[in-house]
């Protein structure tokens, strides 16, 4: 099954040669998962004191110390795809623990940068009510042109991309499968996605169903937008001559 934004194969997501060096590059948004997105996220999580344990599908999934929250790695179940590219975490908030219904999920495939979902989860386990939202819709927006992405002249406050063009966030209809506990049709809800050569295959997709709350998209945008240099020692060859090497240690 598929949630297609554009059709494309999956990308290779082999782990990284711990012998090979490092490379601190940018931007961030092209600099993929070095094929450690289980590891980094499974540290992150652990940090948080999120208690974890394997399922009968073949996942991993972690549950924050109050119960309302989750995140699980979800490759191996292969439930479906955005943009081509297999859905390799899910996030979910419920409104009590013994909620059976999720009030909202997040999907993300490989190859995204795994800074940005880290801290999409350090301010996720920071709130008190994961499940509600106060900002309005265009902090989103607002956290990427403060990092100096470009606001779409079209739609100002619903979509930016960066200034080379190849990475975007934009409110968008719901692809199919993006769970949500708002049953009305027609939904809308954050995309984002990363295709460094136009009409070739993503390099990595996100999607935020429709009452994810506006405040931790922001979080994730302006992670995904910091200009910080970061740590890869495999460099996605669809970045070539968009990534800049900073140093190498």
């Amino acid at each position: 099954m598929e949630a297609p934004l554009h059709p494309h194969h999956p990308s290779d997501s082999s782990h990284p040669d711990s012998s090979a060096p490092v490379y601190w590059v940018a931007p961030r948004h092209l600099a993929g998962d070095d094929g450690a997105l289980a590891e980094r996220i499974g540290d992150t999580l652990a940090g948080l004191d999120w208690r974890m344990w394997p399922t009968a599908r073949n996942t991993l999934l972690y549950v924050s110390p109050d119960g309302l929250c989750g995140a699980e790695w979800i490759l191996a179940a292969y439930p479906f795809e955005l943009g081509g590219l297999p859905v390799a975490w899910q996030l979910s908030a419920r409104s009590h623990a013994a909620s059976t219904m999720a009030e909202w999920n997040a999907y993300f495939t490989v190859g995204v940068p795994y800074e940005a979902l880290a801290d999409l989860l350090v301010a996720l386990d920071a709130r008190e009510a994961p499940d509600a939202g106060y900002a309005g819709l265009e902090m989103v927006v607002n956290a990427l042109s403060a990092r100096g992405w470009v606001r779409d002249v079209d739609r100002p406050h619903t979509t930016a991309s960066d200034p080379g063009l190849s990475s975007n966030v934009s409110l968008e209809m719901l692809p199919p499968l993006i769970q949500d506990a708002d049953p009305r049709p027609d939904l809308v809800g954050w995309q984002a996605w990363a295709q460094p050569i136009l009409r070739a295959p993503y390099l990595w997709c996100a999607s935020f169903s429709a009452s994810v709350p506006h405040e931790l998209v922001a979080a994730f945008a302006s992670s995904l937008a910091s200009p910080d240099p970061v740590p890869r020692r495999t460099l996605p060859e669809s970045t070539e001559g968009r990534l800049s090497v900073v140093r190498r240690s």
